[in-house]
């Protein structure tokens, strides 16, 4: 059944609620065969019950999409509180921690470049482009874990098509929000701020690649990238860049940020590939989160190959990785 979107919200109205969601204590696997996965994080350091991370507001309206996998779905206190947000600290508990004040009202995404009509677009006027889809995507980070999320937006292409790529499009270049006064361990990441990505043309209008707005039924978490951000469910976690305030359209393939900062491990592509080892550790077996052990085969494309695989005909990607 399609449910219509309460009339009158606005994104400026939407507000934590003033439950919590305790955090449960549970153990993260450590990658075996390959190396750790998860190194340098004893038992102690990953449960930490005294922090409890915020739900978010209800999204009305939301319909469920034929994108979505059967998987079973990661628990939500997982997925909160074991995050790669580098900004907000590089320890996987510590944006949960230091992001919970993160300003993410007002908003807006500037998209520019190579189209014929560049503007603004606020969050209530995001959250009007499309029908809300939940849509069941599996989630793969390069450092060998996995997790399965019911993400909430619509396809990219939606807000692609409005501002009208011209022929001098090629790819797409995502940028987030930075700020220190607000990103207190910024200085410590180690890595070029504020955070940029990119995507070939094609790969962003692919309907598989999300502009996302929420997750489990609900606004996002501010350590899960909220107000809006990227999934791209065929590659590695990092090209799903998180609070985005800007979208360009660009001719030449853009810098991304873990490219500069480590070209021989990471590839602009970054597409899942089992055959293709990071060099310090296995690509061909995964920890599924809450878990405990490698034990989950790695699929290539993350399982989305038949989607995606003619995106890329004729290329190596073991060489394009």
């Amino acid at each position: 059944m399609l449910l219509k979107r309460a009339s009158g919200l606005k994104y400026s109205d939407i507000t934590p609620r003033e439950e919590y969601l305790n955090r449960r204590k549970f153990l993260y696997g450590l990658g075996l065969a390959g190396g750790l996965a998860l190194a340098g994080k004893s038992v102690a350091d990953l449960v930490d019950p005294s922090v409890r991370v915020f739900a978010g507001t209800k999204l009305p309206g939301v319909i469920s999409s034929p994108f979505s996998t059967t998987e079973k779905v990661t628990p939500p206190q997982t997925v909160t509180t074991y995050n790669n947000y580098y900004e907000f600290g590089t320890e996987k508990e510590q944006p949960s921690k230091n992001a919970q004040k993160f300003i993410t009202s007002p908003w807006s995404v500037s998209v520019e470049g190579e189209v014929a009509k560049p503007r603004k677009f606020t969050m209530d006027e995001i959250l009007k482009l499309a029908p809300l889809e939940e849509r069941i995507y599996r989630h793969r980070c390069v450092e060998a874990w996995s997790i399965v999320v019911p993400w909430i937006g619509f396809s990219f292409s939606t807000i692609a098509k409005l501002v009208e790529p011209t022929s001098n499009a090629r790819f797409v270049a995502f940028e987030s929000y930075f700020d220190k006064k607000q990103m207190p361990l910024w200085d410590r990441a180690g890595i070029q701020l504020p955070y940029v990505e990119g995507l070939r043309l094609d790969e962003a209008m692919h309907p598989l690649a999300m502009l996302t707005v929420g997750m489990y039924g609900e606004t996002l978490p501010n350590q899960d990238g909220a107000p809006v951000r990227m999934v791209i469910p065929w590659k590695y976690g990092f090209k799903s860049i998180k609070s985005m305030v800007k979208i360009k359209f660009v001719k030449d393939q853009p810098p991304t940020t873990w490219n500069i900062t480590n070209a021989h491990e990471y590839g602009f592509y970054s597409n899942v590939n089992p055959k293709v080892d990071h060099p310090r550790w296995t690509q061909s077996r995964e920890v599924r989160l809450p878990g405990y052990f490698k034990n989950t085969p790695t699929q290539m494309f993350n399982g989305y190959g038949d989607q995606v695989a003619g995106l890329y005909n004729g290329m190596d990607l073991k060489k394009n990785y």
